[in-house]
């Protein structure tokens, strides 16, 4: 996330590690606050973090995890 600036906060949205494997039939990546936050780095620290689950128009649940970073500086 070079694109950020010191302090910045980043609120990142993603499939859940119980989400769907596949949206509109395409594999996804699933992660919960600890494997994003090991993806992010040391350089962002987890303010907080939080799921949802979303139901489709065809009724169908999709489990969805959502964190909250700031970037040190």
């Amino acid at each position: 996330m070079a694109g950020t600036a010191s302090d910045a906060l980043v609120i990142i949205a993603t499939f859940a590690p119980d989400g769907p494997e596949k949206c509109s039939g395409l594999p996804v990546q699933r992660h919960d606050a600890a494997s994003l936050a090991a993806a992010l780095g040391s350089a962002f620290t987890l303010l907080g973090d939080w799921r949802e689950e979303h139901l489709t128009p065809w009724g169908a649940a999709q489990k969805f995890s959502w964190c909250a970073f700031r970037r040190e500086a």
